[in-house]
C-alpha cells in the first residue's frame, strides 16, 4: 500500500533489549518516511511515539467518513 517495505519492528533499546520501534508505527500508520522519526526533526523516540500514539490514521479517517457518507472533501456523498 504504501510502495516500501516495512521497517523493523524492533529496535535495540539501551539495555540490550528489543522495544518497539517508532519508525515501525509511523509505517503501519501509512505516513511517510520520516515524518516524525527524522533525526532533523530532534526528537527523543519517546516524544515520536508520543505523537503518534496521538496522531489521526489517514486510512482509517477517510473509513470513517466514508462510511457516514462525507466525502474527503467535506461535501456529502
Amino acid at each position: 500500500m504504501l510502495g516500501r517495505p516495512a521497517p523493523d519492528p524492533t529496535e535495540e533499546g539501551p539495555k540490550g533489549g528489543r522495544r518497539l520501534s517508532a519508525a515501525f508505527v509511523a509505517w503501519m500508520m501509512g505516513l511517510p518516511e520520516g515524518w516524525v522519526t527524522d533525526p532533523v526533526l530532534g526528537l527523543s523516540r519517546t516524544q515520536q511515539l508520543k505523537m503518534l500514539g496521538n496522531g489521526v490514521v489517514t486510512q482509517q479517517a477517510v473509513a470513517a467518513l466514508k462510511s457516514m457518507g462525507v466525502h474527503a472533501s467535506g461535501k456529502d456523498l
